[in-house]
């Protein structure tokens, strides 16, 4: 078999990641002896796992620096690009009232304060936007006038999406408001500026090195770990006892764990930066193809799926399906206690575009429903419903993408319904 390298030379500045990996070599064949009654052995074993709780702590301390510079810069870009926008940021409550405004510049936000959203934007026909209001709907493109910093009224653009709070209820409103006014610049010969090492990564640059460093830094060890434990398994396996190989086992099977975890948080981090392709999806012939996936990775399964027919919206159907498969695939998951199982997919009612996934399944406590939507967040032992812990978050980020907001609803062993909407209207 392939046997990882311990040549301090492969890679500049991995001397943590070697020195850790000489350590779980000589730790695991010291446990060997130690399993055997050496004292010496023992005494080994303590000390190596010394060396290895040091090396430990130097790989993670090299990743926690970089990943916490990358995440600085990368705030720092964020607010450059914010100063930098030409649109007044707004947020409102469940009355509509405004209760946060940022313009351009940070100037006359206070004026806005506490006064009504018709009040602060004048819409061109208000009893639209009032209705709209009132029932939640998203805001898009609606045109009107706006006061500016300066008190002068300029004809503008609104749009905004209704947020929900950890239990689904709505939760007010946040939105932008662009000045069509302004004109665009004359057009001006400059000099090309000399290439700074400073200048702002594109986001496709920024997610490849966000790639590598999760995909190198903190796969290192774990290949370290998983080469020697089957090294230690093929070599030494036969002389240890049941209880030996068992341990050795678990190493593995953690390493594989971990191992999956991070290819789901690359999945995750992908979304972000993969473009969106908008066309028509047929919501419905896609849940099915969804199914049949399912029905052939759980062929013991008695599961009766209920698809709406005729669901239409307009989406990229790559991550639509992306949608549908962690939905569909967590409400097959948890009726997997349920003999009889059902799951239904359907129009959400009080929404025209909005859909649901319900089931009969564990359903969940809604006092922690603020962590359904959280990276690794599980509401449920491993034990007994196994997953990543990201698949829902994929979901919030991908209808979001798309313009959307997700929300869910559950009792415990009485079932789960998770709504989302999908405009058709909303900016790729």
């Amino acid at each position: 078999m392939h046997r990882p390298s311990t040549d301090p030379a492969a890679a500049p500045s991995t001397w943590p990641r070697v020195a850790g990996a000489v350590a779980v070599a000589l730790l695991l064949v010291a446990a060997a002896r130690a399993i055997s009654g050496s004292t010496a052995g023992s005494l080994l074993l303590a000390l190596l796992l010394l060396a290895v709780a040091v090396a430990a702590l130097v790989v993670s301390w090299q990743v926690a620096r970089r990943l916490t510079d990358a995440l600085r810069d990368a705030r720092q870009r964020l607010a450059h690009y914010d100063e930098l926008l030409d649109v007044w940021q707004w947020r409102t409550d469940r009355e509509h009232r405004v209760v946060a405004c940022s313009p351009p510049g940070g100037r006359g936000a206070a004026a806005a304060l506490g006064m009504p959203l018709w009040e602060m934007f004048k819409a061109r026909d208000g009893a639209v936007l009032r209705a709209e209001l009132d029932r939640h709907a998203p805001l898009d493109a609606i045109d009107g006038q706006h006061a500016a910093a300066g008190g002068t009224a300029r004809t503008a653009r609104l749009h905004g999406r209704a947020q929900r709070d950890a239990l689904g209820a709505f939760d007010g409103y946040v939105g932008i408001v662009r000045d069509v006014d302004a004109a665009t610049p004359p057009t001006r010969a400059v000099a090309a500026p000399a290439p700074a090492a400073t200048a702002p990564l594109p986001a496709t640059t920024e997610h490849e090195s966000f790639s590598y460093t999760v995909s190198h830094d903190l796969r290192a060890p774990i290949r370290v770990v998983e080469g020697f434990t089957k090294i230690v398994k093929e070599d030494y396996g036969r002389l240890l006892d049941r209880v030996g190989n068992d341990h050795l086992d678990r190493v593995l099977g953690a390493a594989a764990r971990m191992n999956g975890m991070i290819d789901a948080l690359l999945a995750l981090s992908k979304l972000s930066s993969q473009p969106l392709a908008r066309q028509p999806v047929n919501l419905s012939q896609l849940a099915s193809y969804v199914a049949d996936d399912l029905k052939r990775q759980w062929p013991e399964r008695k599961v009766t799926l209920s698809i709406e027919p005729g669901l239409q919206a307009v989406g990229d159907p790559t991550l639509l399906r992306v949608v549908l498969e962690n939905l569909l695939g967590n409400a097959w998951k948890y009726t997997g206690k349920n003999p009889d199982a059902h799951v239904w997919l359907e129009r959400c009612a009080d929404q025209p575009e909005g859909y649901t996934v319900r089931d009969d399944g564990a359903g969940f406590d809604m006092r922690f429903a603020e962590r359904l939507f959280g990276v690794f967040q599980r509401l449920h032992s491993a034990n007994d419903f196994p997953g990543t812990g990201v698949g829902l978050a994929s979901v919030q980020r991908i209808v979001r993408r798309h313009g959307g907001t997700i929300w869910g609803e559950g009792e415990v062993n009485r079932g789960a319904r998770f709504h989302f909407t999908l405009p058709s209207d909303a900016a790729a």
